[in-house]
């Protein structure tokens, strides 16, 4: 189940992203959607890293009887910039950011893997016919990286 917390005036698109949980986890996932202050504070606290973010993955400790896989953020003020950036939707672009923060709720890390992450990402944005931007912009990052 995906049990939504949306802090702003953003359209979230629920049927979308409970089909995306529900097709990666059969785990209880939650989502909040903030502004650029309070995932700031967030990213601060738990990641020492003063300046707003665009996702944050919270994922829970794995105990017997934990039904819930974890907290993805995502802040409406990246989403929105990203759409807008990027010419596609907004609940696009929200649907891009939950497939990122969810697969690291999910173990994925794309910063120490062999690329599987970016691989898996690839293949739901395809799977979902969601707008390859995400895909466009992490190989650009890497690239520029290097």
């Amino acid at each position: 189940m995906l049990i939504i917390e949306n802090q702003t005036a953003l359209k979230v698109p629920k049927k979308r992203l409970k089909k995306i949980t529900k097709h990666l986890t059969k785990k209880d996932v939650e989502l909040v959607v903030c502004d650029n202050e309070y995932i700031r504070e967030l990213n601060s606290e738990y990641r020492h890293i003063d300046k707003p973010t665009d996702v944050l993955s919270f994922p829970l400790v794995d105990e017997v009887g934990i039904k819930s896989l974890g907290t993805v953020v995502i802040s409406e003020d990246f989403v929105r910039d990203g759409a807008f950036n990027f010419g596609h939707k907004k609940k696009d672009e929200i649907s891009l950011l939950y497939i990122h923060g969810l697969l690291h709720l999910l173990g994925y890390d794309h910063e120490i893997d062999s690329g599987e992450m970016r691989e898996l990402e690839a293949n739901l944005i395809r799977y979902f016919e969601l707008p390859e931007s995400l895909i466009l912009r992490t190989e650009t990052i890497e690239d520029f990286e290097q």
